[in-house]
């Protein structure tokens, strides 16, 4: 198993953004209200060509003093902001992301309200401890985490079955938006897809590496499509399509450790 896990001491946060004007002042607050005084955060909003007022918000925070040149120190927290002159899709938003990143881990964090960033800390532990390169933060592995609509969960579970047949990994929500990765892990992986094709792609990359995931439960607010809820039944069988794709002739170097 992979042996790189020298300190870490910056925590980056890379947050899609696509017409949240709403919720992303909000989700912010939320994040920086988290408190992880052993670690500086640096978080990363991609506006993803945003064509309901967000990206003028964003335009503005941005101006008004919201980015940092300096990596942040333990306790402290930097903002900077990176846009897409059109919409790309949120896999694109993350690579911008991605190429940003300067922490020794990386997390994902949707500019909605359904993941509660109260769950960072839990996530980054075993990372801290040396016991996983990846965390994937689940809501399914705990009843209480199974709140949301029925119809979504049924999907969850379909796609996230087929990509473990494909991995050989044991996990219980392939699709979910918290993935956390150490940096030198991720920087390891070429990513393509565009959309929300990204989650069954990188999960089948990180599976080829010599690397330990682990998967803890996370809280989980979902929200419907006329709340902004933005993925649909043409996202699911492409993603279908990326699992068969990327999980074809797959040799799994990655291991899953028990997480607690």
């Amino acid at each position: 198993m992979s042996e790189q896990r020298g300190e870490v001491t910056v925590l980056s946060v890379v947050i899609p953004v696509y017409n949240e004007r709403d919720t992303w002042r909000e989700l912010l607050a939320r994040v920086e209200a988290v408190e992880m005084p052993r670690l500086g955060r640096q978080l990363i909003l991609v506006d993803d060509g945003s064509t309901d007022g967000t990206r003028d918000q964003l335009a503005e925070f941005a101006r008004a003093g919201g980015g940092g040149e300096s990596l942040p120190g333990p306790g402290e927290v930097r903002c900077e902001v990176a846009f897409h002159e059109r919409n790309r899709g949120k896999g694109a938003a993350l690579r911008t992301g991605f190429a940003a990143a300067a922490g020794q881990v990386v997390v994902v964090q949707d500019a909605d309200l359904e993941y509660d960033p109260n769950d960072h800390p839990g996530l980054i532990e075993p990372i801290l401890r040396g016991q996983a390169d990846i965390v994937y933060g689940s809501r399914f592995r705990d009843r209480a985490g199974r709140k949301g609509y029925w119809r979504n969960y049924l999907a969850n579970a379909f796609l996230t079955r087929l990509s473990n047949l494909t991995t050989g990994l044991k996990l219980t929500d392939m699709e979910t938006c918290y993935k956390m990765f150490r940096l030198d892990v991720l920087r390891q992986v070429s990513l393509e897809q565009d959309r929300f094709g990204f989650e069954p792609e990188i999960t089948a990359k990180i599976a080829r590496l010599d690397v330990r995931i682990g998967e803890l439960p996370i809280r989980y607010d979902s929200r419907t499509h006329e709340e902004g809820k933005k993925i649909g039944w043409r996202d699911g069988l492409k993603a279908i399509w990326c699992i068969l794709k990327y999980g074809r002739r797959l040799r799994r170097r990655a291991k899953m450790v028990p997480l607690t």
